[in-house]
């Protein structure tokens, strides 16, 4: 099953290593992470996306509530989650297939935010479906 779990942890030397550790040492591959600064300048927020048994995923939140530097741990249910993804990607974009590679952009409301003269830079945020058909429609640009 999949899970996302929001840590909230000091921001000290070593506390990303201790917690990946923990997953892995359970075998657990962390599929997406992300850590970012909270309003207390203090304290960070991790956001780990893992799939795995429940039983065991379970042990390891207890395992983490048990870590000195860990303030606060919470498992998300997948209802109780949004969750979407951005990607930039840069293509390959002549004069001839620039404006299919707009086209393309405008159908996926992805935003250009360069351009050069061979080449655009695209945003692209959705869900992880959305994400892979786009990067497939985007294959022949390079």
């Amino acid at each position: 099953m999949r899970h996302t779990i929001s840590v909230v942890v000091q921001n000290r030397f070593g506390v990303l290593t201790r917690i990946a550790g923990l997953f892995s040492g359970r075998g657990f591959n962390i599929d997406t992470l992300n850590v970012g600064p909270t309003q207390n300048d203090k304290v960070s927020r991790m956001t780990l996306v893992v799939v795995g048994n429940d039983q065991v995923l379970e042990q390891v939140v207890k395992q983490l509530n048990k870590l000195v530097d860990v303030l606060e741990v919470h498992d998300f249910k997948d209802g109780d989650v949004i969750d979407r993804e951005l990607i930039l990607l840069r293509v390959k974009a002549t004069s001839s297939t620039r404006p299919e590679v707009m086209q393309i952009c405008d159908i996926f409301r992805a935003k250009i935010v360069d351009v050069q003269s061979t080449s655009l830079s695209i945003e692209v945020t959705g869900d992880e479906s959305k994400i892979d058909k786009f990067l497939q429609l985007m294959k022949p640009f390079g």
